[in-house]
């Protein structure tokens, strides 16, 4: 038997709320999809489809806050970069480059889990440069943000999101 104190589970959703998180995840990935169609830089990355769960499901967590979710994807992507533009692409150096952006985004409280993937898209990818801190980073996440304040706000008594900065 373990000592550890039960955990509570994520209540079950309304049908308000599975509609919201279809309505926002579709959304959010369509419209960064779409602007891939429309420019020459590749937009969608997996990372954000993590990013929609968090946002659409559980708004109200910390991870889901803007700060966070454009925060952690800048500072993990910009780790990616940096050992990227140094050659540092080994296992350890994947490995490194993840362990320094979780460190970082606790040191700066803009923890998003997604955002761990980050480094290891720009890793696997080699061919990143640094623009790639805005176009998909910075520009995909406040999308996927905006989307959320549209959608969360929606036949909700709490607005969202719950602080910004």
């Amino acid at each position: 038997m373990s000592n550890n104190p039960p955990v509570a589970r994520l209540p079950k959703p309304n049908g308000l709320q599975l509609i919201r998180s279809l309505v926002g995840g579709t959304v959010g990935i369509s419209l960064i999809a779409w602007l891939s169609n429309f420019t020459e830089y590749e937009w969608l990355m997996a990372p954000f489809g993590a990013t929609c769960v968090l946002l659409f499901a559980i708004p109200d967590a910390p991870l889901a806050q803007p700060r966070n979710v454009i925060g952690g994807h800048l500072i993990a992507a910009f780790v990616g970069l940096l050992f990227f533009q140094f050659g540092w692409d080994s296992s350890f150096g994947m490995g490194l480059a993840v362990g320094l952006a979780i460190a970082l985004m606790m040191a700066t409280q803009t923890i998003h889990p997604p955002a761990g993937a980050n480094p290891i898209v720009v890793l696997l990818s080699a061919k990143m440069g640094w623009s790639f801190l805005f176009f998909p980073v910075l520009i995909g996440a406040a999308a996927l943000v905006l989307v959320a304040i549209v959608v969360n706000n929606i036949g909700r008594p709490v607005r969202w999101p719950r602080y910004w900065w």
